[in-house]
Protein backbone atom coordinates (compact mmCIF):
# COMPACT_ATOMS: atom_id res chain seq x y z
CA UNK A 1 0.00 0.00 0.00
CA UNK A 2 1.34 3.13 -0.98
CA UNK A 3 1.61 6.11 1.76
CA UNK A 4 1.46 9.49 1.44
CA UNK A 5 5.29 10.28 2.74
CA UNK A 6 6.33 7.60 0.21
CA UNK A 7 4.79 9.64 -2.83
CA UNK A 8 6.33 13.15 -1.06
CA UNK A 9 9.80 11.47 -0.46
CA UNK A 10 9.79 10.23 -3.93
CA UNK A 11 8.76 13.22 -5.63
CA UNK A 12 11.37 15.55 -3.31
CA UNK A 13 13.94 13.33 -4.58
CA UNK A 14 13.50 13.23 -7.95
CA UNK A 15 13.07 17.05 -7.84
CA UNK A 16 16.87 16.87 -5.79
CA UNK A 17 15.15 18.81 -3.37
CA UNK A 18 16.35 18.97 0.01
CA UNK A 19 14.29 19.34 3.07
CA UNK A 20 16.11 22.43 3.85
CA UNK A 21 15.41 23.62 0.53
CA UNK A 22 11.85 23.46 0.85
CA UNK A 23 11.29 24.27 4.26
CA UNK A 24 13.07 28.01 3.07
CA UNK A 25 10.18 28.21 0.00
CA UNK A 26 6.61 26.84 2.09
CA UNK A 27 8.28 27.92 5.73
CA UNK A 28 7.32 24.21 6.79
CA UNK A 29 10.17 23.10 9.53
CA UNK A 30 12.48 20.84 7.88
CA UNK A 31 11.28 18.37 11.03
CA UNK A 32 7.85 18.87 9.88
CA UNK A 33 8.68 17.41 6.43
CA UNK A 34 10.79 14.89 7.43
CA UNK A 35 8.14 13.42 10.00
CA UNK A 36 5.63 13.44 6.94
CA UNK A 37 7.44 11.53 4.93
CA UNK A 38 8.23 8.61 7.36
CA UNK A 39 4.64 8.99 8.23
CA UNK A 40 5.15 10.20 11.92
CA UNK A 41 2.06 12.26 12.16
CA UNK A 42 2.86 12.44 16.10
CA UNK A 43 5.50 14.75 15.33
CA UNK A 44 3.07 17.23 13.56
CA UNK A 45 1.05 20.60 15.51
CA UNK A 46 -2.42 18.47 15.12
CA UNK A 47 -3.81 21.84 13.98
CA UNK A 48 -1.72 21.91 11.42
CA UNK A 49 -0.84 18.76 10.19
CA UNK A 50 -3.62 18.59 7.14
CA UNK A 51 -2.51 22.14 6.05
CA UNK A 52 0.93 21.03 5.70
CA UNK A 53 0.96 18.26 3.90
CA UNK A 54 -1.63 19.58 1.43
CA UNK A 55 0.99 22.76 0.84
CA UNK A 56 4.10 19.98 0.68
CA UNK A 57 2.23 17.98 -2.14
CA UNK A 58 1.34 21.13 -3.87
CA UNK A 59 4.62 22.60 -3.79
CA UNK A 60 5.94 19.07 -5.59
CA UNK A 61 3.13 19.53 -8.18
CA UNK A 62 1.59 16.10 -6.53
CA UNK A 63 -2.40 15.84 -6.57
CA UNK A 64 -2.99 17.53 -3.09
CA UNK A 65 -6.10 15.26 -2.99
CA UNK A 66 -4.51 11.86 -3.42
CA UNK A 67 -2.32 12.89 -1.28
CA UNK A 68 -4.74 14.33 1.50
CA UNK A 69 -7.11 11.10 1.56
CA UNK A 70 -3.98 8.61 1.97
CA UNK A 71 -2.67 11.15 4.41
CA UNK A 72 -6.53 11.08 6.43
CA UNK A 73 -6.96 7.29 5.73
CA UNK A 74 -3.49 6.74 7.65
CA UNK A 75 -4.15 9.63 10.40
CA UNK A 76 -7.33 7.54 11.24
CA UNK A 77 -5.29 4.26 11.52
CA UNK A 78 -2.60 5.99 13.83
CA UNK A 79 -5.31 7.45 16.25
CA UNK A 80 -7.36 4.45 16.24
CA UNK A 81 -4.12 2.16 16.64
CA UNK A 82 -3.60 4.92 19.91
CA UNK A 83 -6.54 4.81 21.73
CA UNK A 84 -7.01 0.65 21.51
CA UNK A 85 -4.09 0.65 24.44
CA UNK A 86 -5.30 3.23 25.86
CA UNK A 87 -8.72 1.81 26.55
CA UNK A 88 -6.99 -1.50 26.98
CA UNK A 89 -4.81 0.26 29.65
CA UNK A 90 -8.07 1.84 31.51
CA UNK A 91 -10.02 -1.67 30.88
CA UNK A 92 -6.93 -3.11 32.78
CA UNK A 93 -6.33 -0.35 35.26
CA UNK A 94 -10.04 -0.44 36.32
CA UNK A 95 -10.14 -4.11 36.63
CA UNK A 96 -6.89 -3.89 38.74
CA UNK A 97 -8.64 -1.47 40.86
CA UNK A 98 -11.83 -3.95 41.07
CA UNK A 99 -9.81 -6.52 42.11
CA UNK A 100 -7.88 -4.39 44.92
CA UNK A 101 -11.10 -3.39 46.29
CA UNK A 102 -12.77 -6.77 46.23
CA UNK A 103 -9.59 -7.30 48.20
CA UNK A 104 -10.05 -4.74 50.30
CA UNK A 105 -13.78 -5.71 51.05
CA UNK A 106 -12.69 -9.36 51.90
CA UNK A 107 -9.97 -8.15 54.35
CA UNK A 108 -11.98 -5.80 56.35
CA UNK A 109 -14.95 -8.78 56.19
CA UNK A 110 -12.27 -10.74 58.06
CA UNK A 111 -11.31 -8.72 60.30
CA UNK A 112 -15.07 -7.69 61.25
CA UNK A 113 -16.00 -12.24 61.80
CA UNK A 114 -12.71 -12.51 63.71
CA UNK A 115 -13.62 -9.52 66.19
CA UNK A 116 -17.03 -10.39 66.26
CA UNK A 117 -16.22 -14.26 67.13
CA UNK A 118 -13.70 -12.71 69.38
CA UNK A 119 -16.71 -10.75 71.42
CA UNK A 120 -18.88 -13.61 70.90
CA UNK A 121 -16.11 -15.56 72.91
CA UNK A 122 -15.32 -13.41 75.16
CA UNK A 123 -18.88 -12.77 76.44
CA UNK A 124 -20.99 -16.08 75.63
CA UNK A 125 -21.54 -16.55 79.06
CA UNK A 126 -24.30 -13.59 79.06
CA UNK A 127 -26.07 -15.40 75.79
CA UNK A 128 -25.14 -18.91 76.97
CA UNK A 129 -25.68 -21.27 79.97
CA UNK A 130 -22.23 -22.75 81.34
CA UNK A 131 -21.32 -26.15 80.65
CA UNK A 132 -22.19 -28.56 82.81
CA UNK A 133 -21.43 -32.47 82.93
CA UNK A 134 -21.72 -35.18 85.89
CA UNK A 135 -19.30 -38.07 85.99
CA UNK A 136 -20.62 -39.70 88.66
CA UNK A 137 -22.65 -41.25 89.95
CA UNK A 138 -24.35 -42.64 86.31
CA UNK A 139 -28.12 -42.36 86.34
CA UNK A 140 -29.52 -44.75 87.99
CA UNK A 141 -26.61 -45.95 89.97
CA UNK A 142 -26.97 -47.77 93.52
CA UNK A 143 -24.86 -45.98 95.81
CA UNK A 144 -23.94 -46.12 99.99
CA UNK A 145 -25.29 -43.62 102.04
CA UNK A 146 -22.13 -41.59 101.69
CA UNK A 147 -20.92 -41.10 98.09
CA UNK A 148 -19.37 -38.27 95.87
CA UNK A 149 -20.77 -36.56 93.41
CA UNK A 150 -18.13 -35.61 90.79
CA UNK A 151 -18.46 -33.42 87.43
CA UNK A 152 -16.69 -30.56 85.58
CA UNK A 153 -18.20 -26.99 84.97
CA UNK A 154 -17.41 -23.51 83.72
CA UNK A 155 -14.35 -22.84 85.86
CA UNK A 156 -16.39 -18.75 86.34
CA UNK A 157 -19.87 -20.66 87.58
CA UNK A 158 -20.80 -21.03 90.85
CA UNK A 159 -21.99 -24.79 91.47
CA UNK A 160 -24.44 -26.34 93.96
CA UNK A 161 -25.66 -29.95 94.53
CA UNK A 162 -29.04 -30.29 96.09
CA UNK A 163 -28.44 -26.31 96.89
CA UNK A 164 -25.25 -27.04 98.99
CA UNK A 165 -22.12 -24.90 97.47
CA UNK A 166 -19.07 -26.26 95.84
CA UNK A 167 -15.97 -25.50 95.48
CA UNK A 168 -14.26 -26.13 91.90
CA UNK A 169 -10.37 -26.55 91.04
CA UNK A 170 -8.66 -23.84 88.32
CA UNK A 171 -10.24 -26.38 85.73
CA UNK A 172 -13.67 -26.35 86.74
CA UNK A 173 -13.73 -29.70 87.89
CA UNK A 174 -15.95 -30.38 91.31
CA UNK A 175 -16.61 -32.91 93.77
CA UNK A 176 -19.04 -32.96 96.79
CA UNK A 177 -19.56 -35.74 99.60
CA UNK A 178 -23.18 -36.44 100.73
CA UNK A 179 -24.86 -38.36 103.10
CA UNK A 180 -28.30 -39.31 102.24
CA UNK A 181 -31.03 -41.56 103.76
CA UNK A 182 -31.62 -45.02 101.40
CA UNK A 183 -34.08 -45.38 99.51
CA UNK A 184 -34.52 -43.19 95.69
CA UNK A 185 -33.21 -39.84 96.10
CA UNK A 186 -32.49 -36.85 93.22
CA UNK A 187 -29.57 -35.21 93.00
CA UNK A 188 -30.41 -31.88 91.63
CA UNK A 189 -26.80 -29.90 90.54
CA UNK A 190 -26.88 -26.40 89.47
CA UNK A 191 -23.99 -24.44 87.42
CA UNK A 192 -24.76 -20.33 87.58
CA UNK A 193 -22.88 -17.97 85.69
CA UNK A 194 -22.51 -13.81 86.76
CA UNK A 195 -25.00 -12.95 84.29
CA UNK A 196 -27.26 -15.47 85.94
CA UNK A 197 -27.57 -17.89 82.88
CA UNK A 198 -27.61 -21.16 84.68
CA UNK A 199 -27.77 -25.07 83.73
CA UNK A 200 -29.28 -28.28 85.63
CA UNK A 201 -28.93 -31.58 85.61
CA UNK A 202 -31.04 -34.26 87.81
CA UNK A 203 -29.61 -37.23 88.78
CA UNK A 204 -31.95 -40.03 90.45
CA UNK A 205 -30.15 -42.65 92.23
CA UNK A 206 -31.10 -45.58 94.74
CA UNK A 207 -29.19 -45.00 98.59
CA UNK A 208 -28.74 -48.29 99.92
Amino acid sequence: MVRAGQLLHKARTKKKLTLEDIEEDTKIKAVFLAAIEKGDYSQLPPAYAQGFVKNYAEYLGLASGQVLALFRREFDEKNAYKVLPDALTKTEEFAFNRVRIQQSILVIAILLIGLFGYLLFQYRSAFLPPSLSISSPKRGSVVSKDFVVKGRADSNATVSVNNEPVSMSDSGEFSKQLTLFSGKATLVIRAQNRFGKEAVVKREVIVK
